[in-house]
């Protein structure tokens, strides 16, 4: 596996080493020798699968302390724009966000942090897969407007499709103040 950092401390992306021949391929998505190597989390207690149409939009979501999680995410078929806003408040990075297009042709996977909102855009029809290091907690759920001014993420598309639940979360401003720029 080899690691790629991002401008955001503890944000990865990770390139599993694939194996492939004329009947089709094979790799790891975890390992936990290798990530206890990389310095990443091995304790994931949840998996979680969904699938998206074309421009469904997911997200900002988290969960608040005691049930933050840290998330391994990758897509199984399909391509998404995968998007992680830091939301811890003494980080350097706090309110900015990074981007990663992944999909189930590259293998890419990346780690997300517990303290950060995450979600994404599926840019094609997409079967999304992640492991949590925390159970989910619907008391501790909560999220950021997918489409905040103030976070100006480029999400690459128009007319997309949203739920009512993620069409209400209220703004980064709303949540944690003014923006560190």
């Amino acid at each position: 596996m080899q690691i790629r950092e991002t401008s955001i401390a503890g944000l990865v992306e990770i390139f599993p080493r694939v194996f492939g021949d004329d009947r089709g391929m094979f790799f790891e998505s975890y390992n936990e020798e290798t990530f206890k190597k990389l310095g990443l989390p091995v304790n994931f207690v949840q998996d979680n699968q969904s699938f998206s149409k074309k421009g469904v939009v997911r997200g900002l979501h988290f969960q608040n302390a005691p049930f933050a999680q840290g998330k391994l995410v990758r897509v199984i078929s399909g391509r998404v724009l995968d998007v992680a806003v830091d939301i811890r408040r003494d980080s350097a990075t706090f309110g900015k966000h990074e981007v990663f297009e992944l999909s189930g042709e590259r293998n890419n996977i990346a780690y997300i942090p517990e303290g950060f909102a995450h979600g994404f855009v599926a840019l094609e029809d997409s079967v999304f897969s992640y492991k949590c290091t925390n159970l989910y907690s619907k008391e501790s759920e909560s999220g950021i407007l997918w489409n905040d001014p103030d976070l100006n993420i480029d999400w690459g598309i128009t007319d997309p499709i949203v739920s009512e639940k993620d069409l209400i979360l209220p703004t980064f401003r709303a949540l944690f103040g003014e923006l560190v720029k």
